[in-house]
């Protein structure tokens, strides 16, 4: 994912060759209404995986970006001992569904479960759905937790890191179609955003480390 320059994601290509594959194949054999429908298939499929590159503005070094596209639900106090703020980000089907780091960090540790896709309005959302949750670590030792769950989407969750992995501000690690995302932050972070911000990965300043 992080060295993928394409226009489509590349977890995408096996949906789009297979869709444009079928829309060929009702053409061939004059089945108009279903090469109509696998015709808007693959607009859509390609649509869901676009690669955009993104313009990459230039902040201080301790800067935190959005690590998706979405809108902030909520932002959150804690009474934690390690973690003091909790970001809530809500990514639709109509948003880039490439995933970014929003630091220049490493992976302390990598969870990925598997499991079902329902509603983000359904009481198992929290508990069933899959979903993927990310520890860094930044160069001043600065922690912060990324949790991706996955709400109704016809692809799984991709993430491709792994443990003790160093990252670069703004690279690509992975790909989720629809869902929610939380962000949990240190108590020396000062927060940049309000509730209902619309942000890009990449692009949007979410805040600083002090």
């Amino acid at each position: 994912m992080k060295s993928n320059l394409l226009p489509l994601a590349k977890e995408g290509i096996s949906y789009f060759l297979y869709s444009l594959a079928f829309f060929i194949l009702f053409l061939l054999f004059d089945f108009d209404f279903l090469a109509f429908l696998t015709f808007f298939l693959t607009l859509f499929t390609a649509y869901s995986f676009r690669n955009p590159e993104r313009e990459l503005s230039v902040f201080e070094a301790r800067s935190f970006l959005s690590p998706v596209d979405g809108m902030v639900e909520s932002i959150e106090e804690l009474e934690d001992d390690e973690y003091a703020y909790k970001i809530n980000i809500l990514s639709s089907c109509s948003d880039v569904a490439v995933l970014r780091v929003p630091a220049n960090a490493s992976v302390s540790q990598l969870l990925k479960y598997n499991g079902a896709r329902t509603s983000k309005n359904s009481k198992l959302f929290t508990t069933l759905n899959e979903n993927a949750e990310i520890s860094f670590v930044t160069l001043e030792e600065n922690r912060f937790k990324i949790m991706h769950t996955l709400e109704r989407s016809f692809a799984p969750l991709f993430i491709e890191l792994e443990t003790k992995q160093k990252l670069l501000q703004t690279t690509r690690y992975g790909l989720m179609l629809n869902g929610k995302t939380s962000i949990y932050l240190p108590q020396n972070f000062r927060v940049n955003i309000t509730i209902g911000s619309e942000l890009k990965a990449s692009e949007s300043l979410m805040g600083y480390f002090s």
